[in-house]
Protein backbone atom coordinates (compact mmCIF):
# COMPACT_ATOMS: atom_id res chain seq x y z
CA UNK A 1 0.00 0.00 0.00
CA UNK A 2 1.82 3.07 -1.30
CA UNK A 3 1.15 6.77 -1.19
CA UNK A 4 -0.32 7.04 -4.69
CA UNK A 5 -2.11 3.70 -4.97
CA UNK A 6 -2.47 0.12 -3.78
CA UNK A 7 -1.02 -2.67 -5.90
CA UNK A 8 -2.10 -6.29 -5.79
CA UNK A 9 -0.16 -9.13 -7.35
CA UNK A 10 0.35 -12.88 -7.28
CA UNK A 11 3.76 -14.18 -8.40
CA UNK A 12 5.19 -17.62 -9.10
CA UNK A 13 8.63 -18.09 -7.52
CA UNK A 14 9.00 -21.76 -8.43
CA UNK A 15 11.86 -23.02 -10.65
CA UNK A 16 13.01 -22.59 -13.33
CA UNK A 17 11.69 -19.05 -13.90
CA UNK A 18 11.93 -17.69 -10.33
CA UNK A 19 14.63 -15.13 -11.26
CA UNK A 20 12.24 -13.24 -13.53
CA UNK A 21 9.43 -13.53 -10.94
CA UNK A 22 6.54 -14.32 -13.32
CA UNK A 23 3.36 -12.44 -12.40
CA UNK A 24 0.22 -14.55 -12.50
CA UNK A 25 -2.16 -11.77 -11.53
CA UNK A 26 -1.89 -8.04 -10.95
CA UNK A 27 -4.24 -5.18 -10.30
CA UNK A 28 -4.12 -1.65 -8.96
CA UNK A 29 -6.53 0.38 -6.88
CA UNK A 30 -6.13 4.11 -7.47
CA UNK A 31 -6.65 5.16 -3.84
CA UNK A 32 -4.11 7.78 -2.81
CA UNK A 33 -3.60 7.45 0.92
CA UNK A 34 -1.43 10.57 0.77
CA UNK A 35 -4.10 12.75 -0.87
CA UNK A 36 -6.73 11.35 1.49
CA UNK A 37 -4.85 12.87 4.43
CA UNK A 38 -4.61 16.33 2.85
CA UNK A 39 -8.10 16.86 1.44
CA UNK A 40 -8.54 20.04 3.48
CA UNK A 41 -5.02 21.32 2.82
CA UNK A 42 -3.90 20.33 6.32
CA UNK A 43 -2.87 16.87 7.41
CA UNK A 44 -5.74 14.87 8.91
CA UNK A 45 -6.56 11.26 9.68
CA UNK A 46 -7.37 8.89 6.82
CA UNK A 47 -11.18 9.27 6.46
CA UNK A 48 -13.29 6.23 7.32
CA UNK A 49 -14.82 6.35 3.83
CA UNK A 50 -11.34 5.83 2.34
CA UNK A 51 -10.58 3.04 4.82
CA UNK A 52 -13.81 1.33 3.75
CA UNK A 53 -12.72 1.54 0.10
CA UNK A 54 -9.35 0.02 1.00
CA UNK A 55 -11.01 -2.81 2.94
CA UNK A 56 -13.34 -3.57 0.01
CA UNK A 57 -10.38 -3.74 -2.38
CA UNK A 58 -8.43 -6.01 -0.01
CA UNK A 59 -11.39 -8.35 0.45
CA UNK A 60 -11.79 -8.57 -3.31
CA UNK A 61 -8.10 -9.48 -3.59
CA UNK A 62 -8.51 -12.06 -0.82
CA UNK A 63 -11.17 -13.78 -2.92
CA UNK A 64 -8.78 -13.71 -5.89
CA UNK A 65 -6.02 -15.30 -3.79
CA UNK A 66 -8.40 -18.05 -2.72
CA UNK A 67 -9.38 -18.73 -6.34
CA UNK A 68 -5.68 -19.01 -7.24
CA UNK A 69 -5.22 -21.28 -4.20
CA UNK A 70 -2.62 -19.01 -2.60
CA UNK A 71 -1.88 -20.13 0.94
CA UNK A 72 -3.03 -17.66 3.62
CA UNK A 73 0.47 -17.49 5.14
CA UNK A 74 1.97 -16.66 1.72
CA UNK A 75 0.13 -13.34 1.53
CA UNK A 76 1.94 -10.18 2.65
CA UNK A 77 0.37 -6.76 3.06
CA UNK A 78 3.14 -4.17 3.08
CA UNK A 79 2.65 -0.47 3.73
CA UNK A 80 4.95 2.49 3.17
CA UNK A 81 5.16 6.12 4.23
CA UNK A 82 1.55 7.26 3.83
CA UNK A 83 0.39 4.53 6.21
CA UNK A 84 3.44 4.79 8.46
CA UNK A 85 2.96 8.51 9.12
CA UNK A 86 -0.86 8.59 9.19
CA UNK A 87 -2.40 10.09 12.32
CA UNK A 88 -4.70 7.06 12.63
CA UNK A 89 -2.18 4.50 11.38
CA UNK A 90 -2.79 2.08 14.26
CA UNK A 91 -6.55 2.12 13.79
CA UNK A 92 -6.25 1.78 10.02
CA UNK A 93 -3.97 -1.26 10.26
CA UNK A 94 -6.17 -2.82 12.95
CA UNK A 95 -9.23 -2.53 10.70
CA UNK A 96 -7.32 -4.20 7.86
CA UNK A 97 -6.34 -7.13 10.07
CA UNK A 98 -9.84 -7.48 11.50
CA UNK A 99 -11.45 -7.54 8.05
CA UNK A 100 -8.97 -9.74 6.18
CA UNK A 101 -6.96 -11.66 8.78
CA UNK A 102 -3.80 -10.19 7.24
CA UNK A 103 -1.38 -8.25 9.43
CA UNK A 104 -0.01 -5.09 7.83
CA UNK A 105 3.79 -4.96 7.67
CA UNK A 106 5.20 -1.47 8.13
CA UNK A 107 8.40 -0.64 6.28
CA UNK A 108 10.66 1.72 8.19
CA UNK A 109 11.88 4.74 6.23
CA UNK A 110 15.38 3.32 5.75
CA UNK A 111 14.06 -0.17 4.97
CA UNK A 112 11.73 1.25 2.34
CA UNK A 113 14.73 2.59 0.45
CA UNK A 114 16.65 -0.70 0.75
CA UNK A 115 13.73 -2.82 -0.47
CA UNK A 116 13.04 -0.38 -3.29
CA UNK A 117 16.69 -0.66 -4.32
CA UNK A 118 16.38 -4.46 -4.42
CA UNK A 119 13.42 -3.98 -6.75
CA UNK A 120 15.75 -2.09 -9.06
CA UNK A 121 18.34 -4.88 -8.77
CA UNK A 122 15.69 -7.36 -9.91
CA UNK A 123 15.04 -5.26 -13.00
CA UNK A 124 18.45 -5.65 -14.62
CA UNK A 125 21.11 -8.29 -15.14
CA UNK A 126 23.56 -6.08 -13.25
CA UNK A 127 23.50 -2.64 -11.65
CA UNK A 128 26.32 -0.21 -10.83
CA UNK A 129 25.42 3.33 -9.87
CA UNK A 130 23.01 5.50 -7.95
CA UNK A 131 19.46 4.33 -7.24
CA UNK A 132 16.43 6.54 -6.57
CA UNK A 133 12.88 5.48 -5.72
CA UNK A 134 10.20 8.16 -6.06
CA UNK A 135 6.94 7.68 -4.19
CA UNK A 136 4.06 10.00 -3.52
CA UNK A 137 5.40 11.31 -0.22
CA UNK A 138 9.16 10.84 -0.42
CA UNK A 139 12.19 9.97 -2.49
CA UNK A 140 14.92 7.55 -1.36
CA UNK A 141 18.50 7.65 -2.58
CA UNK A 142 21.32 5.12 -2.24
CA UNK A 143 24.09 3.52 -4.30
CA UNK A 144 24.15 -0.06 -5.54
CA UNK A 145 26.43 -2.69 -7.01
CA UNK A 146 24.46 -5.78 -8.07
CA UNK A 147 26.44 -8.56 -9.73
CA UNK A 148 26.20 -12.35 -9.80
CA UNK A 149 23.40 -12.44 -7.26
CA UNK A 150 25.24 -10.30 -4.71
CA UNK A 151 23.65 -6.93 -3.97
CA UNK A 152 25.63 -4.27 -2.14
CA UNK A 153 24.15 -0.96 -1.05
CA UNK A 154 25.19 1.73 1.38
CA UNK A 155 25.71 0.42 4.92
CA UNK A 156 23.60 3.39 5.97
CA UNK A 157 20.68 2.10 3.93
CA UNK A 158 19.16 4.98 2.00
CA UNK A 159 18.59 8.67 2.57
CA UNK A 160 14.97 9.78 2.39
CA UNK A 161 13.62 13.24 1.61
CA UNK A 162 9.99 14.53 1.60
CA UNK A 163 10.13 15.28 -2.11
CA UNK A 164 7.68 12.66 -3.38
CA UNK A 165 5.52 13.63 -6.35
CA UNK A 166 2.40 14.47 -4.34
CA UNK A 167 4.33 16.07 -1.48
CA UNK A 168 6.35 18.23 -3.85
CA UNK A 169 3.19 19.38 -5.63
CA UNK A 170 1.94 20.64 -2.29
CA UNK A 171 5.22 22.38 -1.50
CA UNK A 172 5.19 24.14 -4.87
CA UNK A 173 1.64 25.38 -4.25
CA UNK A 174 2.66 26.75 -0.87
CA UNK A 175 5.54 28.90 -2.16
CA UNK A 176 5.47 31.75 -4.63
CA UNK A 177 7.25 31.57 -7.97
CA UNK A 178 10.06 33.62 -6.43
CA UNK A 179 10.46 30.89 -3.81
CA UNK A 180 11.02 28.17 -6.38
CA UNK A 181 14.72 28.96 -6.68
CA UNK A 182 15.29 28.65 -2.95
CA UNK A 183 13.36 25.36 -2.85
CA UNK A 184 15.40 23.99 -5.74
CA UNK A 185 18.60 25.08 -4.01
CA UNK A 186 17.43 23.36 -0.82
CA UNK A 187 16.76 20.14 -2.70
CA UNK A 188 20.05 20.23 -4.58
CA UNK A 189 21.98 20.83 -1.37
CA UNK A 190 20.21 17.92 0.31
CA UNK A 191 20.91 15.60 -2.64
CA UNK A 192 24.59 16.57 -2.64
CA UNK A 193 24.86 16.00 1.10
CA UNK A 194 23.15 12.62 0.72
CA UNK A 195 25.81 11.51 -1.76
CA UNK A 196 28.47 12.45 0.77
CA UNK A 197 26.72 10.69 3.65
CA UNK A 198 26.12 7.40 1.78
CA UNK A 199 29.81 6.35 1.86
CA UNK A 200 30.03 5.63 -1.86
CA UNK A 201 32.98 3.26 -2.51
CA UNK A 202 35.98 4.84 -4.23
CA UNK A 203 35.91 2.08 -6.84
CA UNK A 204 32.34 2.98 -7.81
CA UNK A 205 33.22 6.68 -8.01
CA UNK A 206 36.24 5.89 -10.19
CA UNK A 207 34.15 3.74 -12.49
CA UNK A 208 31.63 6.56 -12.87
CA UNK A 209 34.50 8.89 -13.83
CA UNK A 210 35.78 6.38 -16.36
CA UNK A 211 32.31 5.96 -17.89
CA UNK A 212 31.71 9.67 -18.28
CA UNK A 213 29.35 10.06 -15.34
CA UNK A 214 27.06 8.25 -12.95
CA UNK A 215 24.59 5.65 -14.11
CA UNK A 216 21.28 6.56 -12.51
CA UNK A 217 18.60 3.90 -11.91
CA UNK A 218 15.09 5.20 -11.25
CA UNK A 219 11.98 3.48 -9.93
CA UNK A 220 8.60 4.60 -8.65
CA UNK A 221 5.48 5.70 -10.47
CA UNK A 222 6.52 9.33 -10.88
CA UNK A 223 9.81 8.44 -12.51
CA UNK A 224 8.18 5.77 -14.67
CA UNK A 225 5.68 8.37 -15.89
CA UNK A 226 8.58 10.66 -16.77
CA UNK A 227 10.16 7.77 -18.64
CA UNK A 228 7.03 7.23 -20.74
CA UNK A 229 7.01 10.94 -21.61
CA UNK A 230 10.66 10.75 -22.71
CA UNK A 231 9.82 7.61 -24.68
CA UNK A 232 7.14 9.55 -26.57
CA UNK A 233 9.73 12.24 -27.40
CA UNK A 234 12.45 9.78 -28.43
CA UNK A 235 14.29 10.34 -31.73
CA UNK A 236 13.15 6.84 -32.77
CA UNK A 237 9.43 7.38 -33.32
CA UNK A 238 7.23 5.60 -32.70
CA UNK A 239 9.43 4.05 -30.07
CA UNK A 240 9.17 0.29 -30.71
CA UNK A 241 9.43 -1.17 -27.18
CA UNK A 242 6.43 -0.02 -25.08
CA UNK A 243 7.85 -1.40 -21.82
CA UNK A 244 9.32 1.01 -19.28
CA UNK A 245 11.70 -1.44 -17.64
CA UNK A 246 15.10 -1.27 -19.32
CA UNK A 247 14.41 2.02 -21.12
CA UNK A 248 17.33 4.43 -20.89
CA UNK A 249 18.22 7.96 -21.99
CA UNK A 250 21.41 10.06 -21.91
CA UNK A 251 21.63 12.96 -19.49
CA UNK A 252 20.83 15.60 -22.12
CA UNK A 253 17.47 13.94 -22.83
CA UNK A 254 16.68 13.36 -19.16
CA UNK A 255 15.97 17.02 -18.42
CA UNK A 256 13.84 17.64 -21.53
CA UNK A 257 11.79 20.83 -21.58
CA UNK A 258 8.11 19.88 -21.81
CA UNK A 259 6.66 23.35 -22.22
CA UNK A 260 5.72 22.63 -25.86
CA UNK A 261 3.99 19.37 -24.94
CA UNK A 262 0.77 20.48 -23.30
CA UNK A 263 -1.35 17.43 -24.15
CA UNK A 264 0.42 15.03 -21.79
CA UNK A 265 -2.74 13.05 -20.96
CA UNK A 266 -2.74 11.67 -24.50
CA UNK A 267 0.72 10.20 -23.96
CA UNK A 268 0.82 6.42 -23.63
CA UNK A 269 0.57 5.29 -19.96
CA UNK A 270 0.14 8.84 -18.60
CA UNK A 271 -3.02 9.17 -16.51
CA UNK A 272 -4.61 12.49 -15.69
CA UNK A 273 -3.26 12.21 -12.15
CA UNK A 274 0.26 11.51 -13.40
CA UNK A 275 -0.01 14.38 -15.89
CA UNK A 276 -0.95 16.73 -13.05
CA UNK A 277 2.26 15.75 -11.25
CA UNK A 278 4.54 16.51 -14.22
CA UNK A 279 5.37 20.09 -13.09
CA UNK A 280 6.54 18.74 -9.72
CA UNK A 281 8.55 15.92 -11.32
CA UNK A 282 10.07 18.40 -13.79
CA UNK A 283 11.10 20.53 -10.83
CA UNK A 284 12.62 17.48 -9.14
CA UNK A 285 14.54 16.49 -12.31
CA UNK A 286 16.07 19.97 -12.58
CA UNK A 287 17.18 19.79 -8.95
CA UNK A 288 18.73 16.37 -9.57
CA UNK A 289 20.63 17.45 -12.66
CA UNK A 290 21.83 20.50 -10.77
CA UNK A 291 23.14 18.41 -7.86
CA UNK A 292 24.50 15.50 -9.95
CA UNK A 293 25.87 17.23 -13.06
CA UNK A 294 27.95 14.22 -14.07
CA UNK A 295 25.52 11.57 -15.36
CA UNK A 296 26.00 9.13 -18.23
CA UNK A 297 22.75 7.22 -18.71
CA UNK A 298 19.50 7.21 -16.78
CA UNK A 299 17.86 3.77 -16.60
CA UNK A 300 14.16 3.31 -15.79
CA UNK A 301 13.07 0.30 -13.73
CA UNK A 302 9.70 -1.33 -13.26
CA UNK A 303 10.89 -2.90 -10.03
CA UNK A 304 9.92 -1.21 -6.78
CA UNK A 305 8.82 -2.32 -3.33
CA UNK A 306 6.82 -5.31 -4.60
CA UNK A 307 9.65 -6.64 -6.75
CA UNK A 308 12.20 -5.86 -4.04
CA UNK A 309 10.31 -7.94 -1.48
CA UNK A 310 10.14 -10.88 -3.89
CA UNK A 311 13.78 -10.54 -4.96
CA UNK A 312 14.96 -10.41 -1.34
CA UNK A 313 13.30 -13.78 -0.72
CA UNK A 314 15.29 -15.53 -3.46
CA UNK A 315 18.58 -17.27 -2.66
CA UNK A 316 21.76 -15.85 -4.18
CA UNK A 317 22.01 -18.86 -6.50
CA UNK A 318 18.75 -17.79 -8.19
CA UNK A 319 19.43 -14.04 -8.06
CA UNK A 320 22.72 -14.68 -9.89
CA UNK A 321 20.92 -16.12 -12.93
CA UNK A 322 20.84 -13.81 -15.93
CA UNK A 323 17.26 -12.72 -16.73
CA UNK A 324 17.71 -13.41 -20.46
CA UNK A 325 18.69 -17.03 -19.89
CA UNK A 326 16.02 -17.61 -17.24
CA UNK A 327 13.24 -16.07 -19.34
CA UNK A 328 14.05 -18.25 -22.36
CA UNK A 329 14.99 -21.46 -20.51
CA UNK A 330 11.59 -23.10 -20.91
CA UNK A 331 12.05 -23.13 -24.69
CA UNK A 332 15.58 -24.60 -24.60
CA UNK A 333 16.28 -27.43 -27.08
CA UNK A 334 17.74 -30.70 -25.75
CA UNK A 335 21.27 -30.03 -27.05
CA UNK A 336 21.56 -26.38 -26.03
CA UNK A 337 25.23 -26.53 -24.99
CA UNK A 338 26.34 -28.07 -28.30
CA UNK A 339 24.25 -25.65 -30.37
CA UNK A 340 25.65 -22.64 -28.47
CA UNK A 341 29.21 -23.80 -29.18
CA UNK A 342 28.40 -24.16 -32.89
CA UNK A 343 26.84 -20.68 -32.95
CA UNK A 344 29.86 -19.18 -31.17
CA UNK A 345 32.16 -20.76 -33.74
CA UNK A 346 30.12 -19.12 -36.52
CA UNK A 347 30.93 -15.57 -35.38
CA UNK A 348 34.28 -13.97 -36.29
CA UNK A 349 36.38 -12.91 -33.34
CA UNK A 350 37.51 -9.29 -32.81
CA UNK A 351 41.11 -8.30 -33.33
CA UNK A 352 41.48 -7.44 -37.00
CA UNK A 353 42.58 -4.14 -38.59
CA UNK A 354 39.30 -2.23 -38.09
CA UNK A 355 37.69 -2.62 -34.62
CA UNK A 356 34.70 -0.52 -35.68
CA UNK A 357 33.58 -3.46 -37.81
CA UNK A 358 33.58 -5.96 -34.91
CA UNK A 359 30.26 -7.37 -33.69
CA UNK A 360 28.98 -5.61 -30.52
CA UNK A 361 29.70 -7.45 -27.29
CA UNK A 362 26.04 -7.16 -26.24
CA UNK A 363 25.14 -9.42 -29.18
CA UNK A 364 27.93 -11.99 -28.86
CA UNK A 365 27.99 -12.40 -25.07
CA UNK A 366 27.17 -15.90 -23.76
CA UNK A 367 23.83 -14.77 -22.34
CA UNK A 368 22.56 -13.45 -25.69
CA UNK A 369 23.81 -16.40 -27.74
CA UNK A 370 22.34 -18.88 -25.25
CA UNK A 371 18.99 -17.10 -25.41
CA UNK A 372 19.01 -17.19 -29.22
CA UNK A 373 19.62 -20.94 -29.09
CA UNK A 374 16.90 -21.37 -26.47
CA UNK A 375 14.43 -19.75 -28.87
CA UNK A 376 15.84 -21.37 -31.99
CA UNK A 377 12.74 -23.52 -32.55
CA UNK A 378 10.19 -21.60 -30.44
CA UNK A 379 8.32 -20.37 -33.53
CA UNK A 380 8.69 -23.52 -35.63
CA UNK A 381 5.04 -24.46 -35.11
CA UNK A 382 3.81 -21.09 -36.42
CA UNK A 383 2.63 -20.77 -40.03
CA UNK A 384 5.61 -20.02 -42.24
CA UNK A 385 4.02 -16.71 -43.26
CA UNK A 386 4.33 -15.21 -39.77
CA UNK A 387 7.35 -16.90 -38.19
CA UNK A 388 9.69 -13.95 -38.81
CA UNK A 389 7.06 -11.42 -37.65
CA UNK A 390 6.18 -13.44 -34.53
CA UNK A 391 9.89 -13.71 -33.69
CA UNK A 392 10.32 -9.96 -34.22
CA UNK A 393 7.51 -9.23 -31.77
CA UNK A 394 8.48 -11.99 -29.34
CA UNK A 395 10.43 -9.74 -26.98
CA UNK A 396 7.75 -7.06 -26.65
CA UNK A 397 4.24 -8.46 -27.08
CA UNK A 398 5.09 -12.12 -27.62
CA UNK A 399 6.79 -14.91 -25.70
CA UNK A 400 8.98 -12.61 -23.58
CA UNK A 401 6.59 -9.70 -23.19
CA UNK A 402 6.13 -10.42 -19.47
CA UNK A 403 9.78 -11.28 -18.75
CA UNK A 404 11.11 -9.08 -15.94
CA UNK A 405 14.69 -7.83 -15.95
CA UNK A 406 15.46 -7.41 -19.66
CA UNK A 407 17.02 -4.23 -21.02
CA UNK A 408 15.76 -2.64 -24.22
CA UNK A 409 19.12 -3.42 -25.84
CA UNK A 410 18.55 -7.11 -25.07
CA UNK A 411 14.96 -7.07 -26.31
CA UNK A 412 15.91 -5.26 -29.51
CA UNK A 413 18.93 -7.35 -30.54
CA UNK A 414 17.27 -10.65 -29.63
CA UNK A 415 14.17 -9.74 -31.67
CA UNK A 416 16.21 -8.76 -34.73
CA UNK A 417 18.33 -11.93 -34.59
CA UNK A 418 15.29 -14.19 -34.16
CA UNK A 419 13.46 -12.46 -37.00
CA UNK A 420 16.40 -13.11 -39.32
CA UNK A 421 16.68 -16.68 -38.06
CA UNK A 422 13.36 -17.22 -39.89
CA UNK A 423 14.46 -15.38 -43.03
CA UNK A 424 13.71 -11.79 -42.00
CA UNK A 425 10.78 -11.35 -44.40
CA UNK A 426 7.82 -9.70 -42.69
CA UNK A 427 4.40 -8.71 -43.95
CA UNK A 428 3.41 -5.10 -44.74
CA UNK A 429 1.86 -4.84 -41.26
CA UNK A 430 5.40 -4.98 -39.81
CA UNK A 431 7.00 -2.65 -42.39
CA UNK A 432 7.10 0.24 -39.93
CA UNK A 433 8.03 -1.79 -36.86
CA UNK A 434 11.14 -3.53 -38.24
CA UNK A 435 12.88 -0.28 -39.33
CA UNK A 436 12.25 1.34 -35.94
CA UNK A 437 13.85 -1.65 -34.19
CA UNK A 438 16.84 -1.38 -36.54
CA UNK A 439 17.05 2.36 -35.93
CA UNK A 440 17.02 1.77 -32.18
CA UNK A 441 19.81 -0.80 -32.44
CA UNK A 442 21.86 1.23 -34.92
CA UNK A 443 23.16 0.10 -38.34
CA UNK A 444 26.19 -1.87 -37.09
CA UNK A 445 24.34 -3.81 -34.39
CA UNK A 446 21.37 -4.40 -36.73
CA UNK A 447 23.54 -5.93 -39.44
CA UNK A 448 25.35 -8.14 -36.97
CA UNK A 449 22.01 -9.24 -35.52
CA UNK A 450 21.05 -10.27 -39.07
CA UNK A 451 24.32 -12.18 -39.44
CA UNK A 452 23.93 -13.98 -36.11
CA UNK A 453 20.29 -14.71 -36.94
CA UNK A 454 21.25 -16.23 -40.29
CA UNK A 455 23.98 -18.29 -38.62
CA UNK A 456 21.42 -19.52 -36.07
CA UNK A 457 18.97 -20.25 -38.87
CA UNK A 458 21.55 -22.46 -40.57
CA UNK A 459 22.10 -24.37 -37.35
CA UNK A 460 18.33 -24.80 -37.05
CA UNK A 461 18.26 -26.23 -40.60
CA UNK A 462 20.96 -28.78 -39.79
CA UNK A 463 19.42 -29.70 -36.43
CA UNK A 464 15.67 -29.11 -36.88
CA UNK A 465 14.73 -30.80 -33.59
CA UNK A 466 17.45 -29.15 -31.53
CA UNK A 467 19.04 -32.56 -30.96
CA UNK A 468 22.75 -33.07 -31.67
CA UNK A 469 23.36 -36.80 -31.56
CA UNK A 470 26.42 -38.34 -29.97
CA UNK A 471 29.51 -37.55 -32.02
CA UNK A 472 27.73 -35.18 -34.45
CA UNK A 473 29.19 -32.00 -32.95
CA UNK A 474 32.65 -33.32 -33.88
CA UNK A 475 31.37 -34.07 -37.40
CA UNK A 476 30.43 -30.44 -38.08
CA UNK A 477 33.34 -28.08 -38.51
CA UNK A 478 32.75 -24.35 -38.81
CA UNK A 479 35.66 -22.00 -39.44
CA UNK A 480 35.28 -18.26 -39.73
CA UNK A 481 37.79 -15.46 -40.03
CA UNK A 482 38.49 -12.05 -41.52
CA UNK A 483 40.01 -11.22 -44.86
CA UNK A 484 41.09 -7.80 -46.10
CA UNK A 485 41.14 -6.63 -49.70
CA UNK A 486 42.17 -3.34 -51.28
CA UNK A 487 39.33 -1.88 -53.32
CA UNK A 488 39.37 1.59 -54.89
CA UNK A 489 42.21 2.59 -52.61
CA UNK A 490 40.45 1.48 -49.44
CA UNK A 491 40.90 -1.63 -47.32
CA UNK A 492 37.62 -3.52 -47.08
CA UNK A 493 37.01 -6.22 -44.51
CA UNK A 494 35.05 -9.34 -45.35
CA UNK A 495 34.06 -12.50 -43.48
CA UNK A 496 35.36 -15.87 -44.67
CA UNK A 497 32.93 -18.60 -43.53
CA UNK A 498 33.68 -22.28 -44.16
CA UNK A 499 31.55 -25.33 -43.37
CA UNK A 500 32.47 -28.99 -43.61
CA UNK A 501 30.39 -31.84 -42.28
CA UNK A 502 30.36 -35.61 -42.17
CA UNK A 503 26.78 -35.88 -40.90
CA UNK A 504 24.70 -37.89 -43.33
CA UNK A 505 21.66 -36.30 -44.91
CA UNK A 506 22.37 -32.64 -44.07
CA UNK A 507 23.98 -31.60 -47.37
CA UNK A 508 20.94 -29.59 -48.47
CA UNK A 509 20.65 -27.88 -45.07
CA UNK A 510 24.35 -26.97 -45.16
CA UNK A 511 23.92 -25.48 -48.64
CA UNK A 512 20.97 -23.37 -47.39
CA UNK A 513 23.15 -22.22 -44.50
CA UNK A 514 25.94 -21.20 -46.88
CA UNK A 515 23.58 -19.41 -49.25
CA UNK A 516 21.79 -17.46 -46.53
CA UNK A 517 25.03 -16.22 -44.97
CA UNK A 518 26.33 -14.97 -48.31
CA UNK A 519 22.98 -13.32 -48.92
CA UNK A 520 23.12 -11.27 -45.71
CA UNK A 521 26.54 -9.96 -46.82
CA UNK A 522 25.36 -8.66 -50.20
CA UNK A 523 25.30 -4.87 -50.41
CA UNK A 524 21.61 -4.74 -51.33
CA UNK A 525 20.87 -6.45 -47.99
CA UNK A 526 22.98 -4.12 -45.88
CA UNK A 527 21.24 -1.89 -43.34
CA UNK A 528 20.33 1.17 -45.36
CA UNK A 529 20.86 -0.52 -48.73
CA UNK A 530 23.93 -0.50 -50.95
CA UNK A 531 25.33 2.65 -49.37
CA UNK A 532 24.45 1.53 -45.85
CA UNK A 533 26.28 -0.58 -43.26
CA UNK A 534 27.31 -4.19 -43.69
CA UNK A 535 30.14 -6.62 -44.30
CA UNK A 536 30.68 -8.87 -47.30
CA UNK A 537 30.45 -12.58 -46.50
CA UNK A 538 32.13 -15.33 -48.48
CA UNK A 539 30.70 -18.72 -47.46
CA UNK A 540 31.90 -22.08 -48.75
CA UNK A 541 31.30 -25.76 -48.11
CA UNK A 542 34.51 -27.77 -47.83
CA UNK A 543 34.85 -31.54 -48.28
CA UNK A 544 34.72 -33.44 -45.01
CA UNK A 545 37.99 -34.89 -43.78
CA UNK A 546 38.19 -37.31 -40.87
Amino acid sequence: MGSNGIRFSISDLSPPAARVMPTIYQDRCGISLYDAQYQSGQKAAIPQSIIDEVLAALLRFKRTCEDFQVRHDHVRVVATEATRTAINSDDFRHQVEEATGWKVEMLAKEEEGRIGALGVASSFGSVKGLVMDLGGGSIQITWMVSENGQVKTSPKGSVSFPYGAAALMMRLREVTTDGHDSLRDEMSANFQKALQDLDIPDTLTQEADDEGGWALYLSGGGFRGWGYILMSLHSVSPYPIPIINGFRVPRLSFGSDLEEHSDLESTFRISSRRASQVPAITFLIKALTQSIPSMSYIHFAQGGIREGLLFSSLPASIRSQHPLITATQIYAPPSTASLVRILESSIPQPGHSDPSVDPPATLTCPEMLTSIVHLLHAHASFPKDIRAAAALRSTTTGLLGNAHGLSHVDRCLLALALCERWGGEVSPTEDQYLPTMQELAGPRASWWANYVGRAAGGIGEVFPTGVVRAGEEDMLKVEVGWTSVMKKGNIQESIDFRISTGINGVESAAETWRHDLEKVGKRKNWIGGRDGWGVKVSANIRPWKE
